[in-house]
Order: C-alpha cells, then sequence, then structure tokens
C-alpha cells in the first residue's frame, strides 16, 4: 500500500482564542474532501517526529483545512501556539478496522451488521469516527444506540 504525499513542511502552531480553544496548524495547500463529512482528510504521517494515525484534518469555515495538534503531542514535542513544527503528511486510506465491541453490538441486532458491512469503506469509517471521538463512554453508547436505529430502518427499505 503505497501512501500519497500530502504535505511535507513546516508551519505555525496558531490557537483559537476562548477558553479551551484549540492549538493547531492551518494546511492550506490540502482541499476540503468533498464526499467526507465536514469535508474532513483523513491523514497519517508526523508532526515533528511524533507519529499520527487515523487522524483528521478539519474544516476551518473558510474552505481551508487546519490539524488539530493535541496537549498530548505538544507535551511529547515540547511546543505550543506561536512555535513552527514540522509536518509530514499522507492520506490515509487504509481499510475500515471495525472495533469489537462495535462489532458485537453490531452482531447482536438482527441484520444490523450485514446492513453495515453492505455501506461503503467511507461511510462505515464516518459512523466509526463519529463514536469514537466521543470524549464520554455514555456518548459513545448514545451513538451506537444511534446506528442500531439507523441501520435496522435502514434494512427495512
Amino acid at each position: 500500500m503505497s501512501f500519497k504525499l500530502l504535505a511535507n513542511k513546516t508551519y505555525l502552531l496558531e490557537k483559537f482564542s476562548g477558553k479551551g480553544g484549540w492549538t493547531y496548524a492551518q494546511i492550506p495547500e490540502i482541499k476540503p474532501d468533498t464526499s467526507a463529512p465536514f469535508g474532513w482528510v483523513r491523514v497519517r504521517g508526523t508532526i515533528d517526529d511524533y507519529e499520527i494515525k487515523n487522524y483528521r484534518l478539519m474544516p476551518m469555515g473558510n474552505g481551508k483545512l487546519f490539524l488539530p495538534v493535541k496537549a498530548e503531542i505538544r507535551k511529547k514535542i515540547k511546543k505550543q501556539a506561536g512555535d513552527y513544527v514540522q509536518v509530514i503528511l499522507y492520506l490515509d486510506d487504509t481499510p475500515v478496522e471495525l472495533p469489537e465491541e462495535l462489532k458485537l453490538c453490531l452482531q447482536n441486532e438482527p441484520n444490523a451488521y450485514e446492513t453495515f458491512c453492505s455501506y461503503t469503506d467511507g461511510e462505515q469509517k464516518a459512523f466509526i469516527d463519529w463514536i469514537y471521538t466521543a470524549k464520554k463512554e455514555e456518548t459513545k453508547v448514545e451513538r451506537i444506540i444511534k446506528l442500531l436505529k439507523k441501520l435496522e430502518k435502514s434494512e427495512r427499505l
């Protein structure tokens, strides 16, 4: 499997204003993916030699994307807003990995697993990402239940 190089350069770390504002690097040369939810672009690569996988570039609302740089990563690379980082990004088009707990939930409902498997890789990834980006366990559970209800409706179509 080859990875398409999207970016390899130095970027300024910036911070959105306000409490809890994200620290990020603006990546203007990568365009939003019009077929992905919210225009997300899945990437893998490095930020100052810190490896990132299954990461998403997020939309800024102005047609540009940004790379969020979590506190955990900033601690490891010893950088903050105002510092420059070397970013190397590749398109991440690795196959969907269905988390075991989600697979078990799907298999526990009649036809849910088969219906989910009939979705495209992109659709499956979007649901998995949506579920597993939940910060709280109860939110994750609510999202799994919503997915199961959606699958139940679509198998009756």
